[in-house]
């Protein structure tokens, strides 16, 4: 088995996997690398694909994952300036897991929320 448990604050900040997946594998992340699965975004049209995140959190997210190396962020200084974001190879490299998880958990929907109301019925 793959090595993922960390005793210590330490052992966790130097775990490869932890490190990696913590950058591509969180919610708004995984969303980011599907909305931008076929082509460069804007800002505003990024977020208005995503819908429900903040400006502030879809910055920081752009940012890190920009600072990883998953995405470029290209200015065009107009007018009016515009900011657009795009995978790079190693941001496209995790779609085709992504989107086998995605089919994978919409598939599943019904069972879930079916479990879900069972479990919570008194």
């Amino acid at each position: 088995m793959l090595q993922v448990t960390a005793r210590t604050k330490e052992e966790a900040e130097m775990c490869p996997v932890r490190q990696v997946l913590s950058q591509v594998m969180g919610k708004w992340q995984m969303l980011i690398v599907l909305s931008l699965e076929d082509g460069a975004l804007r800002f505003g049209a990024l977020k208005r694909v995503m819908g429900d995140i903040t400006q502030r959190v879809l910055m920081e997210n752009l940012r890190k994952m920009e600072r990883d190396g998953h995405l470029t962020c290209t200015v065009d200084p107009g007018p009016p300036v515009a900011v657009s974001y795009a995978l790079t190879p190693l941001g496209r490299e995790p779609l085709v897991h992504l989107k086998a998880l995605t089919l994978w958990a919409a598939g599943r929907h019904a069972a879930v929320t079916g479990n879900r109301s069972r479990y919570d019925a008194p």
